[in-house]
């Protein structure tokens, strides 16, 4: 069994927009992250956390585990971007207040060029690596982006706005 450093080691989110509690696993295929959904907070409605944000669950655990496979290879976790998802499915409209979720992410394609391709699902239930006993609440597959220097990459983004509002 492997052992984790805190979660924020592997993500660059911070405060009300790191979603994640834990990392559970990684290897060199994918990662699996464990979530206990608030009871209050950001995107937080009555029924609970709105399904939707699974794909952000996704994206974060994505997150962890190209940071982990960075600090593996001796290098600096990097900014990365959620482009899209395809056929995100819910088995609810909600998450429930409490239940502790894990988030599973399986690479795909990973591009030298930076794009990636993941399968993941939602799962609760069962316990880590026993996939008897769980029950599947969401999965999709999401594609990302990992650019060189994040920093730099939103820079010319923000400056390429301002140049299409000056005209």
């Amino acid at each position: 069994m492997s052992v984790f450093l805190p979660i924020e080691n592997y993500v660059p989110h911070r405060g009300v927009m790191l979603l994640l509690e834990r990392l559970l696993h990684a290897d060199a295929e994918g990662a699996e992250a464990q979530v206990t959904v608030p009871r209050d907070g950001l995107f937080v409605q009555d029924a609970g956390m709105p399904a939707w944000v699974g794909v952000e669950y996704m994206a974060q655990t994505v997150a962890a585990w190209a940071g982990w496979q960075a600090l593996q290879a001796q290098g600096a976790v990097k900014l990365g971007f959620l482009l899209g998802t395809r056929k995100y499915q819910a088995a609810c409209g909600h998450f429930a207040p409490g239940a502790v979720l894990r988030v599973r992410v399986r690479s795909e394609l990973v591009g030298d060029n930076g794009l990636g391709m993941f399968a993941c699902e939602i799962v609760q239930g069962g316990q880590q690596g026993d996939r008897g006993q769980e029950c599947v609440l969401a999965q999709a597959r999401i594609s990302v982006y990992e650019p060189e220097d994040g920093s730099a990459y939103i820079h010319a983004l923000e400056k390429q706005g301002v140049s299409e509002q000056d005209e």
